[in-house]
């Protein structure tokens, strides 16, 4: 699927799962503008161990999240994305460490009149790339208006939740 690099505006799906055995696993899909996709990659569990968790805090998820897990799996892709969508506000920290914009999915009783609207979703984006909202209108036309774009994320969680669990087959 090497030609998706091709298509004109390419979205990534990137959300995380944590099981409580293993720790937290995270996939990215990058799909066309339909929400086809062109390439998906997860991580290996990644749990953090007790010194960290007490050396990191409260900044412990967001990190293993963002740092870990979100900054991988976008230095691996081989079909990049234009745009990041992400369910978790723990995530936008993602933004500093990527050259694309990160943008936020905001449940109706959270928006504000910095959200901006996409397909059907309502957006949040990291309150220090101010540019990224123009960057993200040029291409809001592309997108269907009836686009269910946390449909795609669903997708994820289950291929998350699939290769978690023929991991454990495995070990059985």
């Amino acid at each position: 699927m090497s030609h998706g690099n091709n298509d004109p505006f390419r979205l990534g799906f990137l959300t995380a799962i944590e099981d409580a055995e293993r720790g937290f696993v995270g996939g990215l899909l990058v799909t066309n503008r339909f929400g086809r996709p062109l390439e998906f990659q997860c991580t290996a569990p990644v749990k953090p161990n007790r010194a960290q968790q007490i050396l990191y805090g409260p900044t412990l998820r967001p990190f293993v999240l963002g740092d870990l897990i979100g900054r991988t799996l976008l230095d691996k892709i081989g079909v990049k994305p234009h745009l990041v969508l992400i369910e978790s506000d723990e995530l936008l920290d993602l933004r500093q460490h990527v050259p694309m914009p990160v943008a936020c999915l905001i449940k109706a009783s959270s928006i504000d009149e910095t959200a901006m609207h996409f397909g059907k979703l309502s957006i949040g984006l990291h309150p220090d790339y101010p540019a990224d909202r123009g960057e993200i209108e040029k291409h809001t036309k592309s997108i269907p208006v009836d686009a269910h774009l946390s449909e795609p994320f669903e997708r994820v969680r289950e291929a998350l939740e699939e290769t978690l669990r023929l991991g454990t087959a495995r070990t059985a």
